[in-house]
């Protein structure tokens, strides 16, 4: 049973933030439409959301994000210290692999970029900080839903939405369960162009002092860069990159505990 808000027009004012970080640019009616608000309150919360600068009308009248949350983003994005303490690392991996590398985290259903570190590769794939991405369908997605603990990873797998994007998309929850015993097995995962057919990428996760997953590293290229052969030396690479982070967060392998 989902609780309801006791702050209604706070939650509605998210909603339709969240609505058109989705969809993008839209209409009042639109949001009327979609959310299920009556007119006159979308008409309030519309004006107050630009008043404070969260949203902005562009050419064709429709409704935008706009700077407050750019400034909102910006700051927490700051406040993030696992950025710097990945950064040197992460742009040592890009050095070594010449591909686009992230730092990623989980929240909710979905994960997120809070951290890039662009290649000079003249072959380059489009992504951003702050960008969501599929659980189900993207190597570092994967990589962060198969360690959760099992509960809340199964709570995740039953409130997923499932679309087939490309022909390898995994489209079910017995084959993500199979995959993700997978990749805790080898302990990397791999996305075999399952959001975008071009796209490949390996990803590998990181821990934290008390062995709890903390975020997830990536190495993100095209089918040209990222294939059968060289796809195994990348893993082993982003493997090392993110024991050297998680060395940094206080976690220590089995044998070190072992050892002290």
């Amino acid at each position: 049973m989902v609780e309801s808000s006791k702050v209604p027009a706070l939650t509605r004012a998210l909603d339709i933030l969240n609505l058109i970080a989705r969809i993008g640019p839209c209409s009042a009616a639109t949001i009327v439409t979609e959310l299920a608000i009556p007119k006159s309150t979308v008409y309030l919360l519309l004006g107050e959301l630009k008043r404070q600068r969260f949203l902005s009308m562009d050419s064709h009248d429709n409704y935008c994000l706009w700077t407050a949350l750019v400034e909102l983003a910006g700051h927490a994005l700051n406040k993030l210290d696992l950025r710097d303490t990945a950064r040197p690392a992460l742009t040592r991996l890009m050095h070594e692999t010449g591909l686009l590398c992230h730092l990623g985290i989980i929240d909710r259903e979905n994960a997120y970029y809070i951290l890039k570190i662009e290649s000079s590769s003249t072959i380059s794939v489009r992504s951003h900080e702050g960008k969501s991405l599929s659980l189900y369908r993207s190597g570092i997605g994967k990589c962060l839903l198969a360690w959760q603990p099992p509960a809340t990873r199964e709570a995740i797998i039953s409130q997923l939405k499932w679309e087939q994007a490309t022909p390898t998309t995994i489209t079910g929850p017995e084959r993500l369960r199979e995959e993700l015993t997978l990749i805790r097995t080898q302990g990397w995962s791999f996305d075999r162009g399952e959001d975008f057919p071009d796209v490949r990428c390996v990803a590998a996760p990181i821990f934290n002092a008390r062995h709890e997953l903390t975020a997830a590293i990536s190495v993100v290229g095209t089918r040209l860069q990222i294939n059968d052969d060289n796809r195994d030396y990348l893993a082993g690479r982003a493997i090392a990159c993110a024991r050297e982070i998680s060395r940094l967060l206080g976690w220590k392998s089995p044998f070190e505990q072992q050892a002290s």
